[in-house]
């Protein structure tokens, strides 16, 4: 029903924001509120559930984790409420590279996601989510100082998917480096 919102930031709670638009406030589910600052506008892709007991709104800051997000609820037993979190410490890119891996210890990192659900996630998604095999262009500056410390491309692309784009640039680094250095 709705796409996305655009709206300043009035409040920040444990589990969500509170966005206003044109005088009405939304409470939306975000995969980590502490990533907005109140009196700041943002835009916010939405994802709107409506079940028998309550409507709620899922936010996120880019389209690629909305879309990832709809294909994750998609998987038996896995709810929009158990879908979310994996954003708040996981890339898009670094979740869909551990689907493709099959990297179980990867996806049994975050919370309520056990052992058979992250098989389940796997057996559903394996193959049918595209990686970006170019960097996007919230990473390009990563990039451009990657490559200006002398690291190869095919190196660099190893670590972006486990780069937090949300990030300020020197903590993108810092991620950048230590995963260079294992």
């Amino acid at each position: 029903m709705y796409n996305y919102i655009i709206g300043t930031v009035t409040e920040v709670t444990p589990s969500k924001v509170v966005i206003d638009n044109h005088g009405i406030g939304y409470d939306i589910n975000v995969p980590n509120p502490y990533s907005y600052q109140e009196g700041q506008e943002y835009k916010i892709y939405l994802y709107h559930q409506i079940t028998e007991n309550s409507q709620d709104l899922f936010g996120f800051q880019t389209k690629d984790e909305k879309d990832l997000f709809l294909r994750l609820i998609n998987v038996k037993g896995l709810g929009p409420r158990t879908a979310i979190p994996m954003f708040a410490t996981g890339s898009v890119n670094g979740i869909i590279d551990a689907i493709d891996r099959e990297n179980i210890i990867y996806l049994t990192k975050f919370p309520k996601i056990g052992d058979k659900l992250a098989r389940q996630i796997i057996l559903d998604l394996k193959g049918k989510l595209a990686a970006s095999d170019a960097p996007t262009s919230a990473n390009n500056e990563l990039v451009e100082v990657l490559t200006g410390l002398g690291y190869k491309m095919p190196d660099i692309k190893k670590v972006l998917p486990n780069i937090d784009c949300t990030a300020s640039i020197e903590n993108q680094i810092k991620q950048a480096l230590q995963c260079m250095l294992k």
